[in-house]
């Protein structure tokens, strides 16, 4: 029975309505990254609005059909979680431990990631785009037991995995999850080109939080800004700052096109 039941969970996960629903979500993945590099330009020329994920899904909030488009987001990225989960449960059985083991984290990680964005869609969908009042995430774990460990743990986490997406666009580890045969030479091309900057400027960029948290984790400071908008205004008042964000916002107009591109090519 349990047997039956798994398979079929599998084939439905796995099923071809739940794969396209899937390819949607990556192109909302990165049509928001597209967002969040305009609003990190608008910072870097002065403005002070917002540019963390959330404060994209506000933009589109704000516009006319914008709360119908966050739910077609929000089925679509939660698709793309059944996708994920499914690939880290039956994915990678052919493959050597070691690869299956890391193939198997990074699926689940982004499934994480995918389920957080699909749930920040569908809380601003039924806010109707107000602006959250909730606190913030730091604020909320210091109150917990060993809340300045578990935000600087918070913090190394998320240094780690944008040292980890630096290292994905490097060594083009990337292109595993694609399926290119059938693309061409110059197409082959571009796709890598465009993902190894799309992923390092994402590293980069989703690093910086990681190490605002651990500043506020050692000056025990639940009240210090840790989230990616604050991290962008650190940069911006930097000497060169505002042209390492432009530079920087170039990056995630990549990874957003990058998105597109894993949305065609992606192995079902």
């Amino acid at each position: 029975m349990s047997e039956t039941t798994g398979a079929a969970a599998r084939d439905v996960a796995r099923s071809a309505p739940v794969v396209m629903l899937g390819r949607g979500g990556l192109v909302a993945y990165g049509a928001v990254h597209l967002l969040v590099a305009a609003l990190a330009v608008q910072v870097a020329l002065g403005d002070r609005e917002r540019v963390d994920k959330k404060g994209a899904l506000q933009t589109i909030a704000e516009q006319w059909p914008g709360v119908a488009l966050l739910w077609v987001i929000t089925v679509g990225l939660s698709a793309l979680v059944v996708w994920q989960l499914a690939e880290a449960v039956w994915g990678h059985r052919g493959a050597p431990v070691g690869n299956r083991v890391l193939r198997t984290a990074v699926n689940l990680a982004e499934a994480a990631l995918f389920g957080v964005l699909a749930w920040s869609a569908a809380s601003v969908a039924t806010s109707g785009g107000a602006p959250s009042k909730q606190p913030s995430f730091a604020t909320v774990v210091f109150g917990l037991p060993g809340g300045p460990f578990l935000v600087g743990l918070a913090g190394v986490g998320l240094v780690v995995g944008g040292g980890y997406a630096v290292y994905r666009g490097i060594t083009h580890a990337f292109l595993r999850e694609l399926d290119l045969a059938g693309a061409g030479l110059n197409r082959s091309q571009l796709v890598t080109r465009v993902g190894q900057l799309g992923w390092a400027a994402l590293g980069v960029v989703y690093g910086i939080p990681g190490v605002l948290l651990v500043v506020a984790a050692v000056r025990f400071d639940p009240a210090q800004p840790t989230g990616l908008d604050a991290g962008l205004q650190a940069v911006a008042g930097q000497p060169y700052g505002p042209v390492v964000l432009v530079v920087l916002a170039l990056g995630l107009v990549a990874f957003g096109v990058h998105c597109f591109f894993d949305a065609r090519y992606r192995k079902a």
